[in-house]
């Protein structure tokens, strides 16, 4: 568990994040060995066992907290409040299908999964809102993000963001039909056309910068505190997970809690 990612941001002291990588579980190959998604094939034994991982991993660094809320992300632009008890409890133990969500409860754990996909981290300068999003190509172009912000209660200048591992900039390449969606659908104060590199003798192939692309619309909300994205879960595969890069293969979790003021 040694290698799971902590965000480096100045973020208040009751915000509490972490991104898991694919080592510290109990998953068989080709899901070695920290999947945490259970739509991916694996053993559901062994993804009981690493989210009670995770889950102890929380209660011994943050003390008593509740039940990680999950997610059935669908790569849309839905963003839903945790409370406790947690989403799933009231909805018959399924997880709500959204690809964001966001609390201002105390010692309610939230997460997303990703596996090239971009997971974004939201919390407000004052530590009393924290957010986490599942940001792939087609959540990002749909407004994901800007969703996202909109829940909070404060200013967006009031807001900082974090970037955890995703497909890096020389390894996401798409053709014209998604560079093209994804231009249609830019803010007006936003353009996106920098962020695409002509793949050489590749007609109608580009190489998109997802963080860039995230942190131009982030920008255009006035979001200024804007973190991460040094990350390339293609090119790291001891530690991260890239669907990309293996096809079949598990999901890492970016996980959130705000800690009582006490803790």
């Amino acid at each position: 568990m040694n290698d799971w990612v902590v965000p480096n941001w100045p973020a208040p002291a009751q915000v509490h994040a972490l991104v898991t990588t694919r080592n510290g579980g109990l998953s068989a190959a080709p899901w070695h060995s920290m999947n945490l998604a259970t739509h991916v094939g694996d053993a559901p034994r062994s993804i009981e066992q690493n989210r009670k991982r995770l889950q102890q991993h929380l209660v011994l660094h943050q003390g008593a907290v509740h039940p990680i809320q999950w997610l059935d992300q669908v790569h849309g632009t839905a963003v839903v409040e945790a409370t406790s008890p947690t989403i799933s409890a009231r909805h018959n133990q399924q997880p709500v299908k959204a690809d964001a969500i966001i609390t201002q409860q105390r010692r309610q754990p939230i997460a997303v999964l990703t596996a090239d996909c971009l997971p974004v981290f939201f919390c407000d300068q004052q530590g009393t809102q924290i957010a986490v999003a599942h940001a792939g190509w087609r959540g990002l172009s749909a407004g994901i993000l800007e969703q996202t912000a909109a829940r909070f209660a404060c200013s967006t200048t009031q807001i900082m963001v974090w970037f955890g591992p995703a497909i890096g900039p020389n390894q996401f390449e798409v053709g014209d039909e998604v560079r093209s969606q994804m231009m249609a659908e830019s803010p007006a104060n936003a353009p996106l056309d920098a962020f695409f590199t002509p793949v050489n003798k590749r007609a109608g192939h580009w190489l998109a910068d997802l963080y860039a692309i995230a942190r131009a619309k982030l920008s255009a909300l006035g979001i200024e505190h804007i973190y991460g994205g040094d990350l390339c879960t293609v090119e790291q595969p001891e530690q991260f997970y890239s669907y990309r890069r293996d096809g079949q293969t598990g999901r890492m979790a970016s996980v959130m809690v705000l800690s009582s003021p006490e803790s």
